[in-house]
């Protein structure tokens, strides 16, 4: 019940009624990620008239949070490759990062060293700085 809630008051907690029933009608399901997220594209692999391409998108699992899109599936979905992931025997290459959450706007955000929201206390000076005077 509170899911089907969600749905229709808000699009940030995974899909809507509209995108359910577009997805039922139009998509066809290409795989699932590590994460729970369900791909899509058109059903056949039918061009969009407007676009000239295939029609891919996610249903997130839970918060509607892009960076959460695993390397294989954000090259599919923006048309950088054209063979999904769960099509073929994809790994990520050696510079590929694993998933880390974005903080921004949490307590787990980074903070660098004399920021204001940082823990430590901005460094004193060094003698190393002259300040501006006006007329020099």
């Amino acid at each position: 019940m509170t899911k089907t809630l969600l749905q229709l008051f808000t699009w940030w907690n995974g899909q809507t009624i509209g995108t359910r029933f577009h997805t039922w009608r139009f998509g066809e399901k290409v795989g699932e990620d590590e994460f729970g997220n369900v791909y899509y594209r058109t059903k056949g692999g039918v061009k969009d008239k407007a676009l000239g391409i295939q029609r891919r998108w996610v249903i997130y699992n839970g918060p509607i949070e892009a960076s959460i899109i695993p390397p294989g599936w954000n090259g599919w979905l923006h048309h950088t490759v054209d063979v999904a992931p769960s099509e073929e025997k994809y790994t990520p290459r050696e510079w590929q990062k694993p998933h880390q959450p974005n903080h921004t706007g949490t307590a787990l955000a980074y903070h660098p060293p004399g920021s204001t929201l940082g823990e430590n206390k901005t460094p004193a000076a060094t003698g190393d700085y002259q300040a501006w005077t006006p007329g020099r």
